[in-house]
């Protein structure tokens, strides 16, 4: 994955006047989420689970410090954080994650006779699809939509997760809460003087001094 804000670590922004206490405090516990650590899904469910994550977002494979999201859904899981919404179509939070995690495992059973995160990456994706398609096969998907417990619980709590933690920040420029310093520039193809600069062709090194410089 190239970097296209090379020299942009949304860090630096901690001792600035874009962060206050509150979000020194959020952004730290994202920071110190074990990628290892699961409270609330069992250990099979936790091995779906990581499977899943990988196949949903990939992570470079030198990235020496992944976004941990597995381990930042099953934190959502354990504390039961609801998003203060849900489709009608699909259980509470953690029925329906359960009993999703139980019918990817039946539909990789039905499919290749085989457990979800046992399965090559290609057939991981094939089950997936069929599951975001809504063209299952397992009987457990009866009384579940496929489709919509792809879209609004399994992406959404998974891409959700990602796009909230400093790591992925940094992969986009953004400069995450701007509390108490907010944004100024709300126009396209304008950013305030605290904001990362994207690199264009000829033009990387320039953008890493000013990211270098961002706070």
């Amino acid at each position: 994955m190239s970097n296209r804000y090379p020299g942009y670590d949304v860090l630096t922004k901690r001792h600035t006047p874009s962060w206050n206490e509150q979000t020194r405090t959020v952004i730290d516990e994202r920071l110190s989420i074990d990628p290892e650590k699961h409270q609330f899904l069992t250990d099979a469910e936790w091995r779906i689970l990581r499977a899943v994550c990988d196949r949903i977002v990939p992570q470079p494979p030198d990235r020496a410090r992944p976004v941990p999201l597995a381990a930042m859904v099953d934190q959502k899981l354990h504390t039961n954080g609801g998003d203060g919404y849900r489709d009608a179509r699909l259980p509470p939070l953690r029925e329906a994650w359960r009993r999703g995690l139980a019918a990817l495992e039946a539909e990789a059973m039905a499919q290749y006779r085989r457990s979800f995160h046992e399965l090559p990456a290609l057939e991981q994706d094939d089950v997936l699809t069929a599951v975001q398609k809504g063209d299952v096969q397992a009987d457990a998907w009866r009384d579940l939509p496929a489709k919509v417990f792809f879209t609004k619980r399994l992406l959404h709590d998974i891409v959700s997760s990602y796009y909230s933690h400093p790591i992925a920040w940094n992969e986009i420029g953004f400069g995450g809460p701007a509390s108490p310093r907010g944004y100024v520039r709300m126009y396209f193809d304008r950013r305030d003087p605290w904001e990362a600069s994207e690199a264009r062709p000829g033009r990387e090194e320039r953008a890493r001094h000013e990211n270098a410089r961002v706070g």
